[in-house]
């Protein structure tokens, strides 16, 4: 539908349904639901383990390094929630020891 937007699900500005960053609030996936980045079903804030795979969906801020739910940002710090690889240089959620691209350790040294 031509016209037709959603609101921002971090400051409720109306955007495109396809927006990748809210023009706003320059925060990324402003219309979409959170969504679990090991199986893409979607998921809540508060669930404490991805339904469909399991995953768990409570992180430690590379930022702040408190516990936190895995969005898109920190729901203490507001930090991305996101970590790069230092091999391959591939952006990713901070699900994980290990680079879901190159398989090489995301922290310090070898694990």
């Amino acid at each position: 539908m031509v016209g037709y937007q959603k609101p921002c699900k971090y400051c409720d500005q109306l955007v495109d349904p396809d927006a990748r960053v809210c023009p706003w609030c320059g925060k990324v996936n402003p219309t979409d639901s959170f969504r679990c980045p090991k199986c893409r079903a979607p998921i809540q804030i508060g669930q404490k383990a991805c339904m469909s795979c399991g995953l768990p969906l409570m992180v430690s801020c590379p930022s702040c390094s408190q516990s936190t739910f895995l969005g898109d940002y920190c729901e203490h710090c507001g930090a991305r929630l996101q970590v790069t690889c230092p091999k391959c240089k591939t952006p990713q959620a901070p699900m994980g020891q290990n680079c879901i691209k190159c398989g090489k350790p995301l922290y310090g040294g070898s694990k």
